[in-house]
């Protein structure tokens, strides 16, 4: 195995992997979790992974799994809550704004499915197409769409305050 380039594939995407992990598991100790499980496995697949030249497909594709094979074993230990409303902020601030809207959408997320959360954020955080996302995920298209539909459904229902998050101006947006 060629230590440097797995270290310097791994540090190159470290920040990316970090916060798609955060946004799957909504904890940032369950993300690095998450991350250093994921490239375990992918370390000691390396050596092959590193000649097919597809690399970043197959952990991703180890991440989403890792992600919902660590919520099948621990499915009973966890509780997740949401809260009734959110704390009161300074509306002139900037930062707060910011901050508001990362409570609205870590909530928000934390409302789906794991497999509905890891949808949403292949298909939106990470840009990929249906077919991209469905390979990741080893699903077919039509679960990926019917995922986001029923995803999309869910969070506008039980989250109409991410209404905020479409569509707001770009200089607000910053």
């Amino acid at each position: 195995m060629d230590d440097d380039e797995f270290r310097d594939f791994v540090h190159a995407r470290m920040k990316r992997l970090s916060r798609v992990a955060y946004l799957l598991t909504g904890d940032h100790h369950n993300a690095d979790d998450l991350v250093q499980n994921s490239l375990v496995k992918l370390a000691a697949k390396w050596p092959s992974i590193s000649r097919d030249g597809s690399p970043d497909a197959y952990l991703r594709k180890i991440m989403y799994h890792e992600h919902i094979s660590v919520w099948r074993r621990s499915r009973h230990l966890r509780a997740e809550f949401a809260v009734e409303h959110l704390p009161e902020t300074p509306a002139d601030e900037d930062m707060a704004a910011r901050a508001v809207r990362r409570l609205l959408l870590g909530q928000a997320l934390a409302r789906l499915s794991r497999k509905q959360r890891a949808v949403i954020v292949l298909r939106y955080f990470e840009d990929l197409s249906e077919a991209d996302t469905a390979a990741a995920l080893s699903v077919s298209v039509g679960t990926v769409k019917s995922q986001t539909s029923y995803a999309l459904a869910k969070l506008r229902e039980l989250a109409p305050e991410l209404h905020v998050l479409v569509r707001e101006p770009q200089e607000v947006r910053a």
